[in-house]
């Protein structure tokens, strides 16, 4: 039987992206502020590794709940937290090369066209970053690893409310769904990609 063929405007896989979940946040909730100092403290981290992913010509993916502005996009969403939560989106912003995602429910993968764009671009190979690790960090690495995805989720890239279950949503993505969660500062991108292309496990690497 003949296989199907992609359509012309699809590449061949093996690319990797960088997925940034909900960063751009007003964090005005419950225990917001407190979350928001975590989120400075991983924005430094992912803001290196979006310079390694850009360096090698790979996307990188805003994947950001809408906060229940229905009506809103990119441009309102950032300037709103450019208001109240200047630090994380100065660190972090988007920038024109970057694509950007508007996600309805926790997943980033739920009810939005990121399950089609991956495929145009590419990509096979998944790093997921942002908040929260229990929540949707987790949800998005579980669809993820669903739809055959490489996935490392560097664990000082991400950050949640509590400490214990971030650990515990960790330990669930890398023994659940086979994710990488060694710390960018001691695993580089080029690293991680030569291990998968190897079919060799993970070592610790230095940057």
């Amino acid at each position: 039987m003949t296989q199907p063929t992609a359509p012309p405007r699809d590449v061949p896989s093996g690319e990797a992206a960088l997925l940034i979940i909900d960063m751009i946040n007003c964090f005005d909730f419950k225990d917001g502020e407190r979350l928001k100092q975590k989120a400075v403290n991983v924005a430094k981290h992912i803001r290196a590794l979006r310079r390694e992913v850009k360096a090698v010509g790979w996307p990188v993916v805003y994947v950001n709940d809408n906060f229940g502005q229905w009506h809103s996009e990119k441009s309102k969403l950032v300037d709103q937290a450019s208001h109240t939560a200047n630090v994380v989106t100065q660190q972090i912003a988007p920038r024109d090369e970057d694509y950007f995602i508007i996600k309805p429910q926790f997943s980033g993968f739920y009810a939005t066209n990121l399950q089609v764009l991956l495929p145009k671009l590419g990509v096979s190979r998944l790093i997921l970053t942002g908040i929260t690790t229990d929540i949707c960090v987790l949800f998005t690495a579980a669809d993820a690893h669903m739809r055959d995805y490489a996935l490392w989720v560097p664990e000082d890239c991400v950050a949640g409310m509590d400490d214990q279950r971030s650990g515990w949503a960790l330990d669930i993505m890398r023994n659940s769904m086979s994710a990488e969660t060694q710390p960018s500062t001691q695993l580089s991108l080029n690293s991680w990609i030569a291990c998968l292309d190897a079919g060799e496990p993970v070592r610790q690497a230095q940057q």
